[in-house]
């Protein structure tokens, strides 16, 4: 199913940078563009109407993956286009003097530049944003009950990691259900949980959520911003062009309804074919039985690798009372540095992501320590995770002497 697998003599424990590509994806992309090339929305003739019709398709599947109706999903060139559509769309349109926004500082930087950025500009038109940071646990979830302190009066938008890219924890913001008011929007970033566990937009209350597709066995430059149709009012086109808006006169734009609104210019039309057949891979194998997996594979390494000596981990599930986990963990080894534990790994044909894993430095009092990060996914064996094991293991005894 997985080509670049097929073969591979390596151990691929990167998921959490990028998934492998199923056949059906790979084949998705070289059909378009190999038969039938066409512009969607376009023309009147088949080639065009029908690529039309496959990417309202894919559309009603994102919208069936998250449980939202497809006037809410909007197609854009990955998980941070969309964090910046938020930004851009309803942001500036909205956001009025010493308004303030909750964000964590130890998240991805998708999840942090953006409120920064839209911070600075608004600031050159005499509007102050306030940016207000939310602590983590040791557990690696957002710490719900400093976020309740902080909410203000003035508080208009709470985002969080729905699962955190390097602790691998899940942050669902149960605790705050009836703790804030309904006029405080709430932003998921979904790209690590797309594809790797359910999710329901409306059990979260999420108002906007993103997925990256190339995280979800997709092709990269493509994802999906969930946009709650109580919020469409309120969004403005951030990117006008073909699609997004009308000029009646040649003198202002008409917002188009939704998702068109924030759909300006062509579409990556082979990217969407693409996230079409890899939602028909997950709808196959089910992202039940996908979570099941990464649970049982997220224990057994957590369970092998907490007896090695000068292993530490991150926060996360490693420290949770119970048998949890999606598929994440990440530690560091006394005596090695992350990167050079990386890259003797990767001689050893295992390849894991290493370093501070795109958390923004200097936005925490203390600077985010490098680690080495194994995420997994349902291509990933016990028989892999065993000896990935014993290769760390080898390696802390050699250090440690």
């Amino acid at each position: 199913m997985f080509p670049s697998l097929a073969a591979a003599p390596e151990v691929y424990l990167d998921s959490a940078s990028t998934t492998q590509k199923p056949a059906s994806v790979i084949a998705a992309v070289t059909n378009y563009l190999g038969t039938h090339t066409a512009n969607a929305g376009r023309g009147t003739y088949p080639w065009a109407t029908g690529l039309t019709r496959a990417i309202e398709q894919v559309r009603a599947q994102a919208a069936a993956l998250v449980g939202a109706a497809p006037d809410e999903i909007v197609f854009t060139p990955g998980a941070t286009a969309g964090l910046n559509a938020v930004a851009l769309s309803w942001g500036l349109a909205n956001l009025e003097d010493g308004d303030e926004i909750l964000y964590s500082p130890r998240d991805h930087a998708s999840n942090v530049y953006p409120w920064l950025h839209l911070r600075d500009t608004l600031a050159r038109f005499g509007r102050a944003l306030r940016l207000i940071p939310y602590r983590t646990t040791e557990l690696g979830d957002a710490d719900t009950d400093d976020i309740a302190a902080k909410v203000s009066p003035r508080t208009r938008l709470l985002t969080v990691s729905h699962l955190h890219h390097v602790f691998g924890a899940r942050n669902t913001l149960e605790q705050l259900r009836g703790r804030l008011d309904p006029r405080v929007l709430l932003c998921f970033d979904c790209s690590q949980s797309g594809g790797h566990l359910p999710i329901d937009v409306a059990a979260l209350r999420a108002d906007f959520a993103v997925l990256s597709a190339h995280k979800m066995f997709g092709a990269p430059g493509t994802g999906v911003l969930y946009c709650a149709r109580r919020v469409h009012d309120r969004l403005t086109p951030f990117l006008p062009g073909g699609n997004s808006g009308v000029a009646p006169g040649g003198s202002a734009l008409a917002p188009r309804a939704m998702p068109e609104r924030l759909e300006g210019g062509t579409h990556n039309i082979p990217g969407i074919l693409a996230l079409g057949a890899a939602l028909d891979v997950l709808d196959e194998i089910g992202l039940d039985a996908i979570a099941a997996h990464n649970r049982l594979l997220t224990r057994r390494l957590i369970d092998g690798l907490r007896p090695l000596p000068g292993l530490e981990f991150t926060p996360g599930p490693a420290y949770a009372p119970g048998e949890i986990g999606y598929g994440t963990v990440s530690f560091t080894l006394d005596g090695i540095g992350s990167t050079d534990l990386g890259f003797v790994l990767a001689q050893d044909g295992f390849l894991v992501r290493t370093g501070a894993h795109c958390v923004p430095a200097g936005e925490t009092d203390a600077a985010e320590e490098d680690s080495v990060r194994v995420s997994t996914h349902i291509y990933n064996t016990e028989d892999e995770i065993d000896r990935f094991v014993r290769c760390v293991g080898t390696i802390a005894m050699e250090v440690g002497t």
